[in-house]
């Protein structure tokens, strides 16, 4: 086991959200900008959302996470915490030398180690928006 003082970071990032994630071995408290994660996340679904890399690898109760995230929505700084904690995982799990149960291949089925790549896409010329034409008028 690591020791109780070492801590665990990692960065996740989805749409304009960038988070950086530090895990410290504790009680389960999650810390976002400064404030308890459920003040600061408007929707349960949410925080449900960004606890799931913890949930699955029965590390709800064992670290304390504290998250500094900025840009966008919501739901894109629930995606880049998600990310980032997935990752600080996976350092812990590095640094435990995890064998045949190990997180990477728990996290890898889950589909949390792969960045989401979608972006808004650009606004084009003579368009309302990226995609939206002005309605046609024949007269």
């Amino acid at each position: 086991m690591a020791d109780k003082k070492r801590k665990f970071y990692g960065t996740g990032r989805r749409k304009s959200s960038s988070a950086r994630v530090t895990l410290i071995p504790g009680a389960g408290k999650i810390t976002v900008n400064g404030r308890d994660v459920h003040e600061y996340m408007p929707h349960e679904v949410l925080v449900m959302d960004l606890m799931q890399p913890l949930e699955i690898t029965n590390n709800l109760n064992t670290f304390d996470v504290i998250v500094n995230v900025r840009g966008g929505g919501y739901s894109g700084q629930t995606g880049a915490i998600r990310l980032g904690i997935t990752r600080a995982l996976l350092e812990y799990d590095a640094d435990n030398e995890g064998g045949e149960g190990s997180y990477r291949s728990i996290l890898k089925k889950a589909g949390f180690i792969t960045r989401d790549p979608r972006q808004k896409e650009r606004k084009k010329p003579g368009l309302k928006e990226a995609r939206r034409a002005p309605q046609f008028s024949k007269r």
